[in-house]
């Protein structure tokens, strides 16, 4: 004979909470993608800033308002039910092998957003703007991963593939 004590810990062993499921819908908002793909991408080697000049002006802006970091800023996300498509600008350091960049960003950016919100990522784009080449300077302050670099001269993301709102389901 069964004692509850013995259903309860057997319920806990198979992951049950023992509450009654309840339905509904998860909605996960595209900023909450962009803010986690920002995140990870910063994480890959060779990154020096998000964004290019533009996106980094308003998020400086945006930083001085709601003071804290804006970790979306140079990714644009498009979030469907069970897929996401994300477009990332960045400025690499100079010296890094873009392409080795570009595949660290992807592997991290799919892996992080899949674990975090189980939704699957199709496509990631990735827009270097820029390279960026400290000067004596700033090596000399160790100033390295500075947002205030003039290094980016336009911002391309107007060229890409954001307003297709076909990408993901």
């Amino acid at each position: 004979m069964e004692t509850d004590q013995y259903r309860t810990s057997q319920a806990r062993k198979n992951g049950e909470s023992g509450a009654e499921t309840v339905g509904g819908r998860t909605a996960i908002a595209d900023v909450v993608v962009e803010s986690i793909a920002g995140i990870a991408a910063r994480e890959a080697d060779g990154v020096y800033s998000m964004g290019g000049g533009v996106s980094r002006a308003v998020g400086a802006v945006r930083n001085r308002l709601q003071s804290g970091e804006d970790s979306a800023r140079g990714v644009d996300a498009e979030v469907g039910e069970k897929q996401a498509a994300v477009d990332i600008s960045l400025v690499v350091e100079y010296g890094a092998i873009i392409t080795d960049t570009a595949r660290q960003i992807r592997s991290k950016v799919s892996r992080t957003v899949k674990e975090m919100t189980g939704l699957e990522v199709v496509e990631i784009n990735i827009y270097v703007l820029d390279v960026h080449v400290p000067d004596t300077s700033e090596k000399s302050e160790g100033s390295g991963g500075s947002e205030s670099s003039g290094g980016s001269r336009r911002d391309d993301r107007s060229t890409s593939t954001a307003g297709d709102r076909s990408r993901v389901q």
